[in-house]
């Protein structure tokens, strides 16, 4: 099982919740690496002094946005007459990935989730 982050789950762990990182450590202990994205991690990057975000990020695999994925991304905007980037990225990414993606968001998600050729797992954070 892989699993993707989205920015929920940063923030989430920046207020230091106890259920985020416990998920967290209980996945590393089992050998499963967290992915997020790079558009994710701008949304939530703000400061140096993220100390919490950075601790996160270090068990983390975080992925880019290749210029070649922007044309897919764009088109699965313009199906679901969305505008959100870093969202659509994300959900494109899991779904090569056979991801599950945690977001504190699910409905965003499940509304470009439903337009794939098969939709992906969304778990409320």
């Amino acid at each position: 099982m892989s699993v993707a982050y989205d920015a929920g789950v940063f923030v989430a762990a920046e207020r230091s919740d106890r259920q985020v990182w416990a998920d967290h450590r209980a996945r590393l202990e089992l050998g499963v690496v967290p992915t997020t994205t790079a558009p994710v991690l701008a949304e939530v990057s703000r400061s140096p002094r993220q100390v919490q975000l950075r601790r996160l990020l270090r068990g983390c695999h975080v992925l880019g946005f290749a210029p070649e994925e922007a044309h897919e991304v764009g088109a699965l905007l313009a199906q679901t007459g969305t505008s959100d980037v870093v969202d659509a990225h994300l959900v494109l990414r899991a779904l090569k990935a056979k991801s599950t993606v945690l977001t504190s968001d699910p409905d965003d998600l499940r509304q470009l989730s439903d337009r794939l050729p098969a939709p992906i797992a969304i778990q409320r954070v």
